[in-house]
């Protein structure tokens, strides 16, 4: 009898919610890395699948081995591959760490790798693009921790001045006179791991396009579990979904053991059909493939008709 070939494992989950693809792995205790190609960002880098070198810029939770073992393979890849210096940015109590563990695989390799530790403290921010900046936000865990927000930052006309030609706009400029206003967007928010708080209330959350969220357990006698090791449980995602407007909410960091089908079950008997449609599970490869299908048909059936 022949011996059945090992899992499929580290299969990357992709998701396309407009204009940004979502794509990683991650599965609690093994492995989290999400990247955003568009906005030129990976969020923590517990192993390094091939799509992560692409980003310039990976953004670290928190230190636990399953959210950031691949960051010296990343700065070493990128400097093999020619792809420029890899860039980290962490809360600034885990920048010396990491500069240690580099030095250790200068010993070992007999190799200098480049790279870059940007130390971020909560309430920071650091430019990814032009006028895209990253924010950290403290978060709550067994460790120092920390979430970020994404925001873009886009100049307005200030009310009183719509209508006026633009040489009376001009002419205001010339005289010192402040004719707009700086909006802050917040286009994607990670939570990284955490526990539930009031720092998931806040306006990068509230009011961001798409968050990305932790959500370990869903079972319901696992809250005293999720409690422990300050995770999120459904229940708490269940009264989130009523504060967060985003479009898109997706859900990282499912254990290997959770049935993702019965775990969207459950989540829709909490806050019903409407609000669950919201939600996506980055590792659902089924349904998002489906999803992604449906997409590429509607446009399909748009061009068509043109």
């Amino acid at each position: 009898m022949l011996p059945k070939p090992p899992p499929r494992v580290g299969q990357v989950g992709f998701l396309y919610l407009p204009p940004y693809r979502i794509q990683g792995v991650s599965v609690a205790g093994e492995q989290t890395v999400v990247q955003l190609p568009e906005l030129d960002v990976t969020f923590d880098i517990g192993l390094c699948p091939r799509i992560a070198l692409s980003s310039p810029y990976v953004a670290i939770s928190h230190g636990h081995m399953d959210h950031v073992a691949g960051l010296p393979y990343y700065f070493s890849q990128r400097m093999f591959q020619r792809m420029g210096v890899g860039k980290c940015i962490c809360h600034p109590e885990l920048a010396d760490a990491i500069n240690k563990m580099m030095q250790s695989w200068v010993e070992l390799e007999k190799q200098n790798t480049k790279f870059e530790v940007i130390p971020l403290e909560p309430g920071a921010e650091f430019e990814i693009k032009r006028n895209i900046r990253i924010r950290a936000i403290e978060m709550s865990h067994t460790v120092t921790a920390l979430g970020y927000a994404i925001i873009e930052y886009r100049s307005k006309l200030k009310e009183e001045f719509f209508g006026l030609p633009q040489e009376k706009l001009r002419e205001l400029k010339q005289k010192g006179v402040e004719i707009t206003r700086i909006l802050e967007i917040p286009l994607i928010a990670y939570t990284g791991d955490t526990e539930f708080g009031p720092f998931l209330f806040r306006d990068e959350f509230a009011e961001a396009k798409i968050i990305i969220s932790e959500c370990t357990f869903f079972e319901s006698d696992h809250y005293s579990r999720a409690k422990i090791g300050k995770h999120l449980h459904v229940g708490d995602i269940a009264k989130l979904l009523s504060v967060w407007k985003a479009e898109a909410i997706v859900l990282v960091h499912a254990s290997r053991r959770t049935n993702l089908g019965l775990s969207r079950e459950m989540l829709s008997k909490l806050v019903g059909e409407e609000q669950s449609s919201r939600v996506h599970f980055l590792m659902d490869h089924r349904a998002n493939r489906l999803r992604y299908e449906k997409q590429l048909a509607e446009i399909e059936a748009l061009s068509s008709k043109s």
